[in-house]
């Protein structure tokens, strides 16, 4: 089990949906808060929540290499050493890999994979040698099921899912624990991505959505049980049973989501 009382938490994106209901459930939990994203507008109402739990804000582009380093070295410099990094920060969009702008597809490549490799990369081995720690990747349902219009999404979620799975395997036997996490469509702002392509509208059918704070208080059940695949709500869970159990039904699935989402898009 991993105990939260009094542990440093990093966490990236803190202020997007998840990120908002991470900062007050880890707050409320009695963790110390580290929170960083791209603006200072964006890092506001985080910051606003965490109250006096937060140690260190920090803007940063994690998108680039320069930015992982902002972070690593704002808490260097301030003597702060996570004991809990969530790899939260990430972007979405929709359409087929030939209609997205080049440019938008390796931004996302960076910030949704990269990001996440490079900030282990810089964090981790303070955490071996301490013995301790908790690794939490997001990544997504779509690192268990490749969707239409969402190839580079996708590749950025297996891509995150694979490097999780591997890294918790290299760090048996050192005390740092590794999570990742598999949400489906929640209430956040990533629903409203940008689309390219398409022609018709796109909206995620209505209940098919979770609200963000159940699914952030299944994640913290999950890493409290040191659990290395957290699926936090319960479309997470059934699809995932049914790619296990029934993989001839996905592309059923897949054309029955397309039909919704173009007619939730038109409503």
């Amino acid at each position: 089990m991993t105990d939260l009382s009094e542990k440093i938490v990093l966490i990236t994106g803190a202020g997007g949906g998840f990120g908002l209901h991470m900062t007050r459930q880890f707050r409320d939990a009695g963790c110390l808060l580290v929170l960083t994203d791209i603006s200072d507008l964006a890092l506001r109402p985080a910051i606003e929540d965490a109250g006096d739990a937060l140690l260190a804000s920090v803007t940063a582009d994690l998108a680039t290499e320069e930015g992982c380093g902002v972070i690593a070295g704002t808490c260097t410099a301030k003597g702060i050493q996570p004991d809990v990094l969530v790899n939260n920060a990430g972007i979405g969009f929709g359409g087929r890999l030939d209609h997205v702008p080049r440019e938008k597809w390796e931004m996302l490549m960076q910030l949704n994979l990269l990001a996440p490799m490079r900030l282990c990369n810089l964090f981790l081995p303070a955490m071996i040698e301490r013995g301790s720690g908790h690794i939490v990747n997001i990544s997504s349902l779509a690192g268990w099921v490749g969707s239409p219009g969402l190839s580079s999404y996708c590749a950025s979620k297996f891509g995150l899912r694979g490097f999780g799975e591997s890294l918790a395997v290299d760090l048996e036997d050192t005390g740092v624990q590794l999570s990742n996490v598999y949400p489906c469509f929640s209430r956040t702002p990533i629903l409203d991505s940008p689309q390219f392509g398409f022609e018709e509208r796109r909206e995620v059918p209505e209940h098919l959505i979770s609200e963000p704070a159940d699914v952030v208080r299944e994640i913290i059940k999950g890493i409290r049980k040191n659990r290395l695949h957290i699926f936090p709500d319960k479309h997470s869970r059934r699809i995932h049973y049914l790619k296990r159990y029934m993989p001839w039904a996905i592309s059923l699935l897949n054309r029955r989501m397309q039909r919704d989402s173009i007619a939730a898009g038109q409503e």
